[in-house]
């Protein structure tokens, strides 16, 4: 086996996600793999581990699969397409900033909630301190 490529197991350790999700991200076309080997495994690079590490962190923000899709040929069209009009590049990085924007926000409101579950769990603590039977001595 080539040393540029790597198998779908590889692939899952290096972005903890699971042959199954990676298997899901090729059945929808977020990633397809760069190749197959002789004996038809999925075979990966690091241009396609990238892309799924792109899906990772947009995952969790809440993007659904279209706009993973979307950011995806927009960044693959800017980093392939040397022959994109001035328009065109722009319009690129429109999305792209448009995908940066929503994401910022969705990490301020993670914040909030993280916040939140914090002062949760604190008030359980000093809730379960105040009532802890006192120390024998």
């Amino acid at each position: 086996m080539d040393d540029k490529h790597m198998q779908i197991g590889e692939v899952a350790t290096r972005t903890e996600l699971s042959l199954r999700t990676i298997r899901h991200y090729e059945e929808t076309g977020l990633v397809i793999p760069s190749a197959r080997s002789q004996g038809g495994f999925r075979l990966y690079t690091e241009t396609d581990v990238a892309r799924l590490m792109v899906i990772r962190r947009m995952k969790p923000l809440g993007f659904t699969l279209e706009q993973m899709r979307d950011l995806l040929d927009a960044t693959d069209r800017l980093d392939d397409d040397d022959t994109l009009s001035d328009a065109d590049r722009e319009s690129l990085l429109e999305r792209i900033r448009t995908y940066r924007q929503a994401a910022a926000e969705q990490v301020e409101k993670l914040r909030v909630q993280l916040a939140r579950a914090e002062d949760f769990a604190a008030t359980l603590g000093a809730r379960l301190e105040q009532n802890a039977p006192a120390a024998r001595t």
